[in-house]
C-alpha cells in the first residue's frame, strides 16, 4: 500500500512538473526566435509608438515574431474604437492598420485603454526611462496595466539574451 501511494504521489508531482519545463522551454525558445530576429529591425519601439500615432493614441506596443517574421505592433485607439497597428520594423512607417472588434484582443485593448485613461505620462516616456535605466538594453514591449488603481506600465528589455521586465509608474 505505502508503494502505491508513492508511485501515486511521484506520478502526481510528474504530471505538474514536466509541463511547466515544457512551458519553460516554449517561453525560451520564443525569446531566443524574437531576439535573434530583433536584430533586423531598425528602429526602436519608441519609434514606432511615435509613427502609429497617426491612427490613435498608442495603448501599448510589442515586437513579435508572427508567422516566422519579426513585426512591431502597437494597439491604439481612437475615440471608442482599437486598432492594431503594424509599424514597419526597418522603415517606421505604419504597414497596415486592422480594427479590433472582439475576442482576447479586444479585452486586452479595453483594459490597456482604461489604464492609459488614467496615465499621465505616456508609453514612449516610460520606455524611454527603462532604456535610460538599464544601459545597453533595447525594449521589446510595454504593456500598461492598472496596479492597486495606479497606471503601471510594465516594459519588457532584452540584450543579448538577458530579458527583464521593469515597471514604470504612469501617473
Amino acid at each position: 500500500m505505502k508503494k502505491t501511494a508513492l508511485t501515486l504521489a511521484f506520478l502526481v508531482a510528474w504530471m505538474f512538473t514536466v509541463p511547466m519545463a515544457w512551458a519553460q522551454k516554449s517561453a525560451d525558445a520564443e525569446h531566443a526566435e524574437l531576439a535573434k530576429a530583433l536584430r533586423d529591425a531598425k528602429i526602436s519601439l519608441q519609434r514606432g509608438l511615435t509613427a502609429s500615432t497617426k491612427e490613435g493614441k498608442p495603448i501599448s506596443a510589442k515586437y513579435e515574431v508572427e508567422h516566422g517574421k519579426l513585426q512591431l505592433s502597437v494597439y491604439t485607439m481612437k475615440g471608442e474604437k482599437f486598432s492594431e497597428v503594424i509599424v514597419d520594423h526597418k522603415t517606421g512607417k505604419v504597414a497596415k492598420a486592422e480594427p479590433i472588434t472582439s475576442g482576447d484582443d479586444l479585452t486586452a485593448a479595453k483594459a490597456q485603454s482604461e489604464a492609459m485613461a488614467k496615465a499621465k505620462r505616456s508609453l514612449d516616456a516610460a520606455a524611454s526611462e527603462a532604456v535610460k535605466e538599464n544601459k545597453g538594453y533595447r525594449v521589446v514591449s510595454v504593456m500598461p496595466a492598472l496596479k492597486d488603481g495606479h497606471p503601471v506600465a510594465d516594459v519588457t528589455l532584452v540584450k543579448g539574451t538577458e530579458w527583464k521586465t521593469v515597471a514604470e509608474k504612469l501617473d
